[in-house]
Order: C-alpha cells, then sequence, then structure tokens
C-alpha cells in the first residue's frame, strides 16, 4: 500500500458523463486515505461532456483523457495508453481541459468506475479477465500482481431500476451507498438474491457543502433546478415553464432562476430532446423580464436561492443539507417515473398553487436523518468508514478474483449482450475487431479530433432536433 504520508495513491476515475465526473472525482478525493493523484477517464459516447460542462463540475484531476472502454483496460493493464488527450471538440470556444502525454502507465491503486449500471457490469467483467495483475516489472515498488481496489455508487437519488442498477454493480470492492436509507436497501437487494453484501458502504453525495442558508435583507430568489429527462413530455414541460413564468409574473419583485444542466447540443447523464431554451422561445406571452435561464455551478446558485423548487432533482437534497427552504412538487402526480416519490414523508411535496400563495414546506427532521443530508454537522465524517475501507483493502497482500454477480451461467441470456455492447466477450476479453488502434499525433492527430468532435455535434442536433420530429411525425 502507497505510504499516506509519502506515496500519492494512484487513483483512476472512469466517467460517461459531466455529472458522474463530478462525483467520481469528488468521491475519490473523499475516500483516498492520503495524498492521490487522480488520472480522469471519459469513456467515448453520446454524453461525453464538454470541456465547458467539465470545467462547471469543478472536479479536477491530475490528466484526463477520452477513451473507449477497451483502451481504459490496456491502460490498466500496462500495456500502454492509446487514448486521446481531452479536447472540447464540440466548437464551444473552452480552452481544453488539462491532459498528460499518458507516458507513465504505472497500474493504479484504485479504480472509481462512474458509469450508468450496465457500464459498471462490463468493466467488472473487463478488469477480471485481466486477472490479478499485468506488468508487475513496472509497478514503482508496489505490491507486484495485485489488482486495483474497485469503487462505484450512484451520481445522486436512486429512485429506479433499483435490482437491476445494484446486481450490474455487484463485484466491486466498494458500492457506495449515499444514505443510511440506500445502504439498508442496498443490503435488502442484494441479500434477497443470495450475493453477498459486505461490498455495501454508507457514505453520502460527495458534492453538498456551500455556506449555510441566511436570508438577505432585500433579496427574493426562486431557483428552479431543471431535469434533462423529468418530466419526459413536451405537455409537461411546457407546463412546468408556464407555471415558472407565471409565478414570476404573480410575483415581479422576485427573482426566478430556471437552473438549467446543459446548453442546447450538449449532453449530461440523461438525454434531453426538449431543452428549456427550446421551448421559451416560443412560450405565449414571452419570458418574464424577472425569469431568467442560467447555467454554471449549483452551489454558485443555490448562494443565492431562497427558495428550490423541482421535480426531483438530486439539487434537492445539496439545497437542504444548507438549510435553502425547499419544494418538491406535486404537479404532475406523485409518480415513480417522476422520481418525487422518493420524497414521500419528507415534508417537502407541495405544489405551484400553493408556492404562488407562499406556501413553504418545512422539511422532516427522522425523513432528513435518513438522507445522507447531514446538515448538523456530520457530514465531515461521513466518509470516514469508506476511506478506512480503502485503506483497509490497499493494505492486504492481495485481493480475491473480481466476481460479479451476473455471470456467463447465472444469466446467459443477458450478460452476453450487455457485454457485446460494450465489446466484450461473456468471458470479459476483447471481441476481435472492437479495440481501436491508438491516435497518430501531429496534424493527422488534431485532424482526427476534430472530426470525431464534429460527428459528436451532429449527433447531439440529430438526438435533440431530427429524431423528436421523426416520431412525431411517426404518432400522426
Amino acid at each position: 500500500m502507497p505510504s499516506p504520508t509519502s506515496e500519492a495513491v494512484r487513483v483512476a476515475v472512469l466517467a460517461d458523463s459531466d455529472t458522474r465526473w463530478k462525483w467520481g472525482a469528488l468521491t475519490a478525493r473523499r475516500i483516498a486515505p492520503g495524498p492521490l493523484r487522480l488520472t480522469g477517464f471519459l469513456l467515448r459516447g453520446r454524453a461525453t461532456p464538454t470541456a465547458r460542462q467539465l470545467a462547471e463540475t469543478g472536479a479536477e484531476a491530475d490528466e484526463i483523457h477520452e477513451v473507449t472502454g477497451g483502451e481504459f483496460l490496456r491502460r490498466v493493464a500496462g500495456d500502454g495508453d492509446g487514448s486521446a488527450p481531452f479536447a472540447a471538440g464540440d466548437g464551444d470556444g473552452s480552452a481544453p481541459f488539462a491532459a498528460g502525454d499518458g507516458a507513465d502507465d504505472t497500474p493504479f491503486d484504485v479504480i472509481v468506475l462512474a458509469l450508468v449500471g450496465g457500464g459498471v457490469q462490463a468493466m467488472l467483467h473487463g478488469l477480471a479477465a485481466l486477472g490479478p495483475g499485468r506488468r508487475p516489472d513496472r509497478c514503482s515498488g508496489r505490491r507486484p500482481g495485485r489488482r486495483p481496489v474497485i469503487v462505484t455508487g450512484y451520481v445522486g437519488v436512486v429512485y429506479e431500476k433499483l435490482a437491476d442498477g445494484l446486481l450490474l454493480r455487484h463485484g466491486a470492492d466498494i458500492v457506495l451507498a449515499n444514505s443510511r436509507h440506500d445502504a439498508d436497501r442496498f443490503r435488502a437487494v442484494y441479500e434477497g438474491v443470495g450475493a453477498d453484501p459486505a461490498g455495501v458502504v454508507e457514505a453520502a453525495l460527495p458534492f453538498l457543502g456551500g455556506t449555510p442558508y441566511r436570508p438577505e435583507a432585500g433579496r427574493d430568489t426562486l431557483v428552479f433546478a431543471a431535469q434533462p429527462s423529468v418530466p419526459a413530455t413536451r405537455a409537461d414541460r411546457l407546463y412546468l415553464l408556464r407555471r415558472l413564468a407565471g409565478h414570476a409574473r404573480l410575483h415581479p419583485r422576485r427573482e426566478v432562476l430556471l437552473k438549467l444542466r446543459s446548453r442546447p447540443g450538449e449532453h449530461t447523464t440523461h438525454l434531453e430532446e426538449l431543452p428549456y431554451q427550446r421551448l421559451a422561445e416560443r412560450l405565449p406571452g414571452g419570458v418574464p423580464p424577472n425569469l431568467r435561464l442560467v447555467y454554471g455551478h449549483m452551489g454558485e446558485v443555490l448562494d443565492r436561492a431562497d427558495l428550490l423548487i423541482t421535480v426531483s432533482s438530486t439539487a434537492a437534497l445539496e439545497s437542504l443539507h444548507r438549510g435553502i427552504p425547499t419544494a418538491v412538487l406535486t404537479d404532475l402526480g406523485v409518480r415513480e417515473a417522476l422520481g418525487n416519490h422518493h420524497f414521500l414523508g419528507s415534508g417537502l411535496l407541495t405544489s405551484f398553487d400553493r408556492i404562488d400563495a407562499g406556501h413553504r414546506p418545512a422539511p422532516d427532521p427522522y425523513w432528513l436523518a435518513g438522507q445522507g443530508v447531514a446538515a448538523d454537522g456530520r457530514y465531515e465524517t461521513a466518509f470516514d468508514t469508506a476511506r478506512t475501507r480503502v485503506a483497509e483493502l490497499l493494505a492486504r497482500d492481495e485481493l480475491p478474483p473480481i466476481a460479479p454477480y451476473y455471470t456467463p451461467v447465472s444469466a446467459p441470456g443477458y450478460l452476453p449482450g450487455l457485454l457485446a455492447r460494450h465489446h466484450l466477450a461473456p468471458d470479459g476479453t476483447p471481441l476481435a475487431g472492437g479495440a481501436r488502434k491508438a491516435e497518430p499525433g501531429g496534424v493527422r492527430g488534431v485532424v482526427r479530433g476534430a472530426v470525431r468532435g464534429a460527428a459528436r455535434g451532429a449527433y447531439r442536433q440529430g438526438v435533440q432536433r431530427v429524431a423528436p420530429v421523426i416520431r412525431r411525425m411517426g404518432e400522426l
């Protein structure tokens, strides 16, 4: 194990979106038992973040690369890099995020998989196929032949596909739960299928923080935390936008902020086919002057918030952590599809009619205590157990083989197809033709990067503009 006082713990974070990068990078810093060197890997796909999105997360790394799953596995194996230094590539004018040259391929001590469930499962099988360790001659003094500690978890509120998502994450050494409530549910799922629940470790969301709420004379700001995929329909999203505009007109002295996750053409963790920016352009009567669409770091927006409202965004937990008045909307119903059922018993469920009339929900203390909000100061110790567990695993002479719940024997009709989507065979080894050659350098590398960026931009525009039109035509 690297000494906590001398040698840095080498941590790799593999993420597939901006929000998961934020969760993974901040989690890595909170659970590392001492100083760390953080290498970021962005999984190439529809949600690969732009440099602007990465900058807004506030989560930095010593170096960062854009990779395929196969490239990441080769890097972990010590077989060279083959990944491309990350650059914006989306024509937004942002500076490229910091990147290394990939020359140091020393195996990592800890890997944080900040991915959707299927991606976690694929990487677990891919890492298991590498064996206990590779290239021990390059271990730079670290114990030869031992594999990295594998950590995974969830970016926010877990309100759907609980069993599916958890079983896809089983096999990691540590599955982080963001609250006592989640930890209890996670263990119950694993025990219910006969899987070992020992990897579940209670922690908290790594991005909670900020100055506790204090009202300011003359300030009156309402923030609506939008979500990319909730609600999903045009009618429901237009309803929320109209109610927000109506509230702004009803309270002309109040600053009303619609906090958006991404700009048109960008993707985040969830697909957004109907951006509020586009809908606002067609809003009857236009947008009131005291209603503004804003971007940026959620913490900075909450610095000036006097009330946060949302359907089910994790921003509600950030707001509650700081003691900001918080409301969860019931206008579209309390439904699993919306995720607001997670807030049953919270005391936060209310409607726009009540908010228009001045209602401010009061959170239930018992509910808060189980949700990892820890507004009472316990948040500073929320990661102690996870940090200790990582240190214990790093101190072992060897770690057991990675053993996911799903195997070709236990799930022969499910697992092979899932792995194939990530270009892996049923045994976790790369499929023939799935590996990509290392990026060329010089002018060829620049041109290829530009072409890839243009293709990604075209894909995003197709998903957000062309695909919805085709679907609507098919419904005629």
